[in-house]
């Protein structure tokens, strides 16, 4: 028996990449799985609708069970047909893993107004959308008096968690989702759903084209050596935020090769404070007790 046996499952962005690695791993520990992606390249231009029917082609031929999708996880009526697609292929929905994404580099003072839109319009849209139409799916469920045992899993990354130069586009996108996520559990953890997610740190299309990642990202040459940036690394802790037994929800996991970390929210630290509104002058004398914090 398989971690996920009886679970149905969606994965946007699981034509390649990460998500192929999530498709390919949550079929195999028993996941029905939908199999979601445009085909586009890293960037969002194209269509090329045979990166998911080949990784539902990898799965079946492993004997496992999985439909493509190839609808805008970022478009309204798009994210509502792939959360039918999921109840009418299989019968139910339990898991949402949003993965889908692109890149559009460039420094702030270069960077365009599409740009800016195309990234946060797939990432930050591309997360609600599927998310919003899964969370009235379960709530009707749990209204109807049925017990709901959900998980949806997004991804963020550093780049909006710590933060990445040339980047400024992912990076708003990328902390707008950890943001989304904690707000989500909070939302849904009534309708039984647990929302949690991960910022993975592998070798994809879009790190290849990262800046300062190129050579990072490569694989050793020693094929005996383990691949801390292989993309199947960072699917197992997906599947287990994805199995009916986690506890956690409204939390953000750092993933890389065979670490796992916890991501802490904003924190306040050091204070100042006094009874009254504060002086500038008072504020230049002050301030730099914060700021040395």
């Amino acid at each position: 028996m398989g971690a996920l046996d009886g679970r149905v499952a969606i994965i946007t962005g699981a034509g390649r990449g990460i998500g192929r690695e999530h498709a390919l791993l949550f079929a195999s520990e028993g996941a029905k799985v939908v199999v979601n992606d445009l085909g586009g390249a890293v960037d969002g231009s194209g269509d090329d609708r045979s990166a998911s029917e080949k990784v539902v082609d990898e799965i079946r031929a492993a004997g496992g069970e999985a439909v493509a999708n190839h609808d805008n996880v970022a478009d309204w009526e798009g994210g509502q047909r792939l959360v039918n697609a999921a109840v009418e292929a299989f019968g139910d929905l339990h898991v949402l893993v949003n993965n889908a994404g692109i890149l559009r580099d460039r420094v702030l003072v270069n960077m365009t107004e599409d740009e800016w839109d195309a990234v946060i319009h797939v990432h930050l849209k591309g997360h609600f959308v599927p998310t919003r139409w899964a969370a009235t799916y379960w709530r009707e469920r749990s209204k109807a008096g049925e017990t709901v045992e959900a998980a949806v899993i997004n991804t963020s990354s550093t780049s909006g968690l710590v933060g990445n130069p040339g980047q400024c586009n992912y990076g708003a996108a990328k902390a707008g989702i950890a943001a989304f996520t904690t707000i989500c559990a909070q939302e849904l953890g009534r309708y039984g759903v647990r929302v949690n997610a991960i910022a993975p740190v592998a070798r994809t299309r879009m790190t290849e084209f990262t800046p300062g990642l190129e050579d990072l990202v490569k694989a050793p040459e020693d094929p005996d050596a383990f691949d801390t940036w292989a993309p199947g690394n960072i699917s197992p802790v997906v599947a287990y935020l994805a199995t009916r037994e986690c506890p956690a929800t409204g939390k953000v996991f750092f993933v890389q090769g065979g670490e796992v970390r916890h991501f802490q929210p904003w924190t306040m630290t050091a204070t100042i404070e006094k009874p009254r509104r504060w002086t500038v002058t008072e504020l230049i004398a002050e301030m730099p007790k914060l700021l040395a914090d």
